[in-house]
Order: C-alpha cells, then sequence, then structure tokens
C-alpha cells in the first residue's frame, strides 16, 4: 500500500496519490507541500485518484501551486497508465471524468506506454474559454501586454489556452511573456500559454507556460490547443506533430472538432512517505 507513484510524460512529471491505498488528505497546502521540489518530492502536480463514483473513473488534477485543473493530457495518459499498470482496468478502451468533462482512453501498448486520448471539442468562443468581453470567437485578437501588442488566438479543450504563433520560437520569450499572460486581467481564471512555430504543414513546434506550474517541458492539452489554432488559422492539416522541449505529440483534428492526441508516459517510482513528512501533512488537513 504505497503513499505516492510517480510518473512522467515527455518530461513532465506528476504524483499520483490513489485514495484507495492512503490517508493523504489533498488540499492546496498539501498539494503545494509534496510538489516543491526543494522541501516535497517535486513535481508538476498530483493526479488525485481514481475515484469511483457510479461506475465511473474520476480523476482530480491539482497544479503545483494547489489549484484545480480542469484537464490535463499529459496527466491523463499517465494516470491511465497507472491504472493499467496496478491492475484496475484490463480492457484497452476505458473512459476518466474529470472537471473539464468525460475522456475516453485507448492504451495502445501498455509496456510502452503508448496511449491515445479522445480529448473532447474544441471552441473558440470567448465565453466558454473565458475572455472577458462580449460574446465572440478569439481569433487573431489585439491585446497589450505591458508595452506590447500582441495578436493571439484564445481556445478552451475543457481548459484555457492562449496561442501566440511566432517566427522564431524560444524559452526566453515563454518564460518572458508566460506570467504576463497567464495574469492578464482579460482572462478571468488565468489561462496557459503557448508560442507556436509553424514548421511545414504537418509539423510545429511549442513553447508552454502552464497556469498555476509556470514553464513546462511539454503539455497534452496545450499541443491539442496549438494544433488546433494552427489548423483553425489555416497553416497546417488536421494531423499534425507537435514538437515540444520534452518530446513529441501526434494529434489528429476531426472534420467535427474533436481531437485525438497519441503519446508515450512512464513510471518513475513508487514509495511511502516518511513519518516525519507524513506528520507535516497531517498537520495541513
Amino acid at each position: 500500500m504505497m503513499d505516492f507513484y510517480k510518473y512522467h510524460a515527455l518530461g513532465n512529471d506528476y504524483i499520483i496519490i490513489d485514495p484507495n491505498k492512503t490517508d493523504i488528505y489533498i488540499n492546496k497546502e498539501n498539494v503545494e507541500t509534496i510538489c516543491s521540489r526543494n522541501t516535497g518530492l517535486g513535481s508538476d502536480g498530483i493526479l488525485y485518484g481514481p475515484i469511483f463514483n457510479d461506475g465511473k473513473i474520476k480523476l482530480r488534477i491539482f497544479n503545483p501551486d494547489g489549484s484545480e485543473a480542469e484537464k490535463s493530457g499529459n496527466g491523463i495518459r499517465m494516470f491511465s497508465k497507472y491504472l493499467g499498470d496496478v491492475g484496475y482496468i484490463k480492457e484497452r478502451t476505458f473512459s476518466i471524468s474529470t472537471v473539464g468533462g468525460e475522456v475516453s482512453v485507448e492504451i495502445i501498448n501498455l509496456k510502452d506506454g503508448l496511449i491515445k486520448v479522445d480529448m473532447g471539442l474544441t471552441t473558440f468562443q470567448s465565453d466558454l474559454i473565458p475572455v472577458a468581453g462580449e460574446r465572440r470567437k478569439v481569433i487573431r485578437e489585439p491585446i497589450k501586454v505591458g508595452d506590447e501588442s500582441l495578436e493571439v488566438t484564445c481556445i478552451s479543450i475543457g481548459n484555457p489556452h492562449c496561442v501566440i504563433p511566432v517566427t522564431n520560437i524560444s524559452q526566453e520569450r515563454v518564460l518572458q511573456l508566460g506570467p504576463k499572460i497567464e495574469n492578464h486581467p482579460i482572462f478571468p481564471n488565468r489561462i496557459n500559454l503557448q508560442l507556436l512555430q509553424v514548421l511545414d504543414r504537418y509539423n510545429i513546434q511549442i513553447e508552454i507556460w502552464e497556469r498555476g506550474a509556470g514553464y513546462t517541458m511539454a503539455s497534452g492539452s496545450s499541443s491539442c490547443a496549438a494544433a488546433s489554432v494552427a489548423y483553425e488559422l489555416g497553416l497546417v492539416e488536421r494531423e499534425v506533430k507537435v514538437y515540444m522541449p520534452g518530446g513529441e505529440i501526434d494529434i489528429d483534428i476531426k472534420p467535427s472538432g474533436r481531437v485525438y492526441m497519441t503519446g508515450v508516459s512512464n513510471a518513475v517510482a513508487e514509495g511511502m512517505f516518511l513519518q516525519e513528512f507524513k506528520s507535516i501533512l497531517m498537520g495541513k488537513s
């Protein structure tokens, strides 16, 4: 009976806390403590589940700042591999419920961690992302960020994203813009940022700043969002490979607007919290 399991997907790492195996209480303070890379285990977030409810598998996703995320493509793949690794599921296809909606999962190869996820439908409608102002599609819209005027396209795939096409992508640029865009007053629930560089009609490259997490080596939902924006702007075809510092993900955009993501995830470790650390968590419950 382990307290935690650690997985990563292309360098995006999460701690899985299984409520069926541990009595660790999850709240904002405990999430921050566990995710700290200096005084805790260190991770880009916590996956809390499986929570079994009316025959459904529910997953809660937490950012390292303790806020709860609606959806995470990489998180869903890691959690799906965990479900297969420990024997919760035997089928190749199943569903997971998240705050951002229900997703369908297909395990292509459990040993290799190759998993395909139906991430659902996208929307560019401002009130559904959300983006402040009158109801509209947020496509190629100018916004002011400090002294800069930038052109953004915003999209939701169960969680909010702001995509900025660039000609020269860099980590330095996303680190500069990330905190400003995430907390821009036009985004009432904050937002994830992707800088997008189109390599050709079938390949794109992105740099990512995640809401509540900061700079991230890879992100499944960001890959879906950036590919969908590139397709909406007429820059790519429906099947796109997305390159990130941590690796690559394949995206398939259906005519209906439904987006499928295929990528790998890997198990890293499992273990118990020592009593000294556990007493800190219990004290914050």
